[in-house]
């Protein structure tokens, strides 16, 4: 991925995930390298015994670690823990292109199973995108399938589908909960049907040199009958697109699935100057305003009302609180363990 280097950004607390230098060190995870504070390794996923009903916390050392960590659906309960001083200080990269069309098989980090949380770690594809126009591979650093997922201080970087959140299946809601983290990307670079939450974040959305198409921050798929979707809450949105060239986001129908009916909510978040008046577009025939897209109480540059940018009062802000919208049937809000 040819411009890294432009996408770190300052950030008041902890910094954005780290840009890999070409010929950076790397270093072998092995899915079970020991820390400097272990007495012996840390156990693997591979090594997790399926349908383990305990936690198993996998501390992972500081370095860069070229491969993909996968948690298969059978082994719940797991933590992955960076052991660094920030979350930069630990990378897990690869460079797989998903699909064209939608398989997710690309993912660095592909997580298919419930209760998992992951901390102080950087998750990357670095796949080189520009290479494969005019197919336009999709290479997300982490997909999620599972249910109560959490990212805490974590960094998501790569360019189109970074961050994939979706469940098992089209019509089981999964959630996800990601708090003081900062995924990146330029096109659907946020993206699913899971119940997901984004607080107390930075997003850099990122220019693909157009000055007036230049990306979507968010495409969702969630289900007619989740009234919750995505939700965006005391974050910044920042980037280098030109002023009125970025759009918010698209609907996504996968397979033409019509009840598969976005939910977009941006509260309490700053977004650039370079969303657009009209940030929403259609998407495979299924028109934007179908969709379930809104703001409430966004500031800043990118912030105007217009008529085509929905707004919802304080009452109907109240209903979609963190806890709330993940709280589900079992009354089980995602936290870290």
């Amino acid at each position: 991925m040819t411009h890294f280097p432009s996408k770190r950004l300052p950030r008041s607390g902890a910094e954005p995930g780290r840009a890999l230098a070409a010929g950076a060190p790397t270093a072998a995870l092995g899915l079970g390298a020991p820390t400097p504070a272990a007495a012996a390794p840390a156990p693997a996923p591979g090594a997790v015994p399926a349908g383990n009903d305990g936690r198993v916390t996998l501390r992972i050392a500081p370095g860069t670690y070229r491969e993909k960590a996968r948690i298969s659906a059978d082994k719940p309960k797991i933590s992955l823990q960076g052991t660094g001083q920030n979350r930069s200080d630990t990378v897990i990269v690869y460079d797989t292109p998903a699909a064209y069309g939608g398989s997710t098989g690309g993912a660095t980090v592909p997580i298919a199973s419930s209760d998992v949380s992951a901390r102080n770690l950087t998750f990357v594809d670095d796949f080189d995108e520009a290479a494969a126009e005019p197919n336009g591979e999709r290479a997300p650093a982490v997909r999620t399938a599972g249910d109560r997922t959490v990212f805490e201080d974590t960094a998501f970087q790569g360019d189109r589908d970074t961050l994939m959140t979706d469940g098992p299946e089209p019509d089981v809601v999964s959630r996800v909960r990601i708090r003081d983290s900062y995924p990146e990307g330029d096109v659907d670079f946020l993206r699913g049907r899971a119940t997901t939450v984004v607080g107390d974040s930075l997003s850099g959305a990122f220019g693909r040199g157009s000055a007036t198409d230049d990306g979507h921050v968010a495409v969702m798929s969630t289900r007619k009958g989740d009234p919750y979707g995505f939700l965006t809450t005391r974050s910044r949105i920042v980037g280098d697109a030109p002023a009125g060239s970025f759009h918010r986001g698209r609907p996504r129908h996968p397979g033409g699935e019509p009840d598969a009916v976005g939910r977009v909510l941006i509260g309490e978040t700053e977004p650039p100057a370079a969303v657009k008046a009209a940030p929403r577009t259609d998407a495979g025939g299924f028109p934007r305003r179908d969709a379930r897209f809104a703001e409430c109480r966004t500031y800043g540059p990118g912030a105007a009302a217009t008529p085509d940018r929905p707004r919802r009062g304080d009452a109907e802000a109240a209903t979609h609180e963190v806890a709330g919208h993940l709280e589900g049937r079992d009354g089980r809000t995602p936290h870290l363990s």
